[in-house]
């Protein structure tokens, strides 16, 4: 369920708007392809991840099988990825409940947000799973309602709901790819995005009950996660609505429903898309405090993150991590229009490079375990691995030809040497400690 309700957040809710605007239909091929491409990553890191569970995940891979340097850049750039998604998660939540309270303030309404799940995952790990659970759950039983109603409205004879609904808007507006092949592949790094959190379902291994059964279980039915989640529901929306008329400043369910004269349809999805939102807002104040930890025990974080409580939450490192989730709360105040652009591009650069370290570690892993000792093999190994690395490099090139996105990828390398010079500086202070 973590490895769900993580998935499905704002990327899809919201970032579905901005997908559908660049590529039109053709988004549901970008959603088809970049889930095959998430499935390769899950699974390279589920091969690791059931030969040896560990809440570092692949940090604590990195750093074992590559090295203490590896295992440092990956852990914090990890735990600054889902630092941004947290910040993203809470600013989307504050832009879904204007469609209520219009004129509420997004900053406060983000402090007590924010206030709630510190206090939600400082408790118990069960309590955070319970809240995980009942978050998945929703989503996943609203968007079946939403393939069953919007099947029905689609096909039934006496449908005058609107008269726009139709299968023909797949073909209708400017073709299947109604921008040409520039705008599908412009899409792929608003999808990709909206696939970020899949990789959570490494960190939760240290925590699981029988990581050996669960992982796998969780990985391999995430193909049907994205049939069923993305592609269909996408599939819904276009067909309920022309495409180009869908606002991609606002939710596409929500929008879709009060153009076709639904709205408490499309009341029901705002609220499911705000559920999504905090779902994955959980899920990264979980993954970025369990990372910190992690690190902590692989000496690459200060050692007072390591610190349990008597429930046994790492309560340091989550109060570390919540610290500058805060930050949201002031850019809320400072810059209350820009800010969400702003999370987007770098959160999807982050995790591009969380993913290719993933894939770069298997590599490694197999070289040094031996294929022989893999319980949980990636099917067509290597090609499945360097063909994912290939589109990852593809995406970060596309990157650089979107005005929104093209500043995250200055910001990559800037970070990248603010953690080369950070692991400098951690080996020089424990050289003189010894």
């Amino acid at each position: 369920m973590i490895a769900l309700g993580s998935a499905i957040g704002t990327g899809l809710f919201f970032g579905a708007g901005e997908s559908i605007k660049l590529a039109g239909p053709s988004i549901l091929l970008s959603y088809a392809i970049g889930g095959i491409i998430m499935y390769i990553v899950i699974r390279a890191l589920g091969e690791m991840t059931v030969h040896a569970p560990n809440a570092g995940s692949f940090s604590y891979y990195a750093y074992t099988y590559i090295g203490n340097y590896a295992g440092f850049i990956a852990g914090w750039n990890y735990w600054f990825n889902y630092i941004i998604v947290s910040m993203l998660e809470l600013t989307a939540t504050t832009m879904f409940l204007d469609y209520w309270f219009p004129h509420a303030s997004h900053w406060i309404v983000a402090l007590n947000i924010l206030i709630v799940f510190t206090i939600v995952n400082l408790m118990n790990v069960k309590l955070y799973g319970e809240f995980e659970f009942w978050f998945a759950g929703i989503k996943v039983v609203v968007i079946i309602a939403l393939i069953i109603l919007g099947l029905y409205l689609i096909i039934s004879s006496n449908n005058n709901i609107h008269n726009s609904t139709s299968i023909n808007n797949l073909w209708s507006y400017g073709g299947f790819f109604a921008h040409g092949y520039n705008g599908f592949l412009l899409s792929f790094v608003v999808v990709i995005f909206s696939f970020g959190g899949t990789e959570l379902v490494g960190i939760t291994a240290g925590e699981a009950e029988n990581p050996h059964k669960t992982i796998p279980m969780a990985i391999n039915g995430i193909i049907v996660r994205i049939i069923i989640f993305y592609i269909a529901t996408l599939a819904i929306v276009l067909c309920l609505y022309p495409w180009s008329k869908i606002d991609s400043n606002i939710s596409p369910f929500v929008d879709v429903f009060s153009k076709i004269g639904i709205p408490k349809a499309a009341a029901v999805m705002n609220f499911v898309a705000i559920t999504a939102a905090l779902s994955s807002l959980n899920s990264g104040i979980y993954g970025t405090a369990r990372m910190a930890y992690g690190l902590s025990k692989q000496q690459n974080a200060p050692k007072i993150l390591g610190r349990l409580n008597s429930n046994g939450i790492p309560y340091m490192a989550t109060l570390f991590s919540l610290f500058f989730v805060f930050i949201t709360v002031v850019l809320n105040y400072l810059y209350p229009k820009q800010i969400f652009g702003i999370l987007l591009s770098v959160a999807t650069i982050a995790a591009i490079i969380n993913w290719v370290i993933i894939l770069i570690t298997q590599i490694v892993f197999r070289k040094k375990v031996g294929v022989a000792n893999i319980k949980y093999k990636m099917p067509f190994y290597p090609l499945t691995s360097i063909i994912a690395i290939i589109f990852f490099a593809v995406i970060i090139i596309t990157m650089t030809q979107m005005k929104d996105m093209a500043m995250a990828i200055y910001i990559a390398p800037i970070w990248l040497l603010i953690l080369s010079i950070g692991y400098w500086l951690k080996n020089k202070i424990q050289h003189k400690e010894q």
